[in-house]
């Protein structure tokens, strides 16, 4: 997909402040047993198409909104993914700001999990 420049400029400042977890070191942690959140920002439409499995769903469209009432401690440990990184690290930034202090970002996201071959479920 290509992104226009001023997405892509407002997805730079917001991985300036997020940090990234690569899917390698994301499975480290999921199978030493790492508490975590696993939470897919993506339209209803995707998740609905698949998604990793033991995620919960939160679009980007209403993280914001929902955050609170489903994970009310900020500091859980919440690792974000979206389609390829982008809406993830925007949601995380904002999260941040609303004080959650362990927001990570799943670089690559859905597309790099699916070309990896690794498990889905619908």
């Amino acid at each position: 997909m290509k992104h226009s420049p001023g997405f892509l400029k407002l997805v730079e400042d917001a991985k300036s402040r997020v940090r990234e977890i690569t899917i390698p070191d994301y499975l480290e942690w999921r199978d030493n047993g790492r508490q975590h959140i696993l939470v897919d920002t993506r339209e209803e439409s995707e998740w609905n198409a698949g998604r990793i499995p033991g995620a919960i769903h939160l679009s980007k469209g209403v993280i914001e909104r929902d955050i609170e009432r489903l994970v009310p401690d900020p500091s859980a440990t919440l690792v974000l993914y979206c389609g390829g990184g982008y809406r993830s690290a925007l949601a995380a930034d904002n999260l941040q700001k609303m004080g959650y202090t362990n927001c990570l970002s799943l670089a690559g996201g859905w597309r790099d999990w699916v070309e990896r071959g690794l498990p889905v479920e619908k």
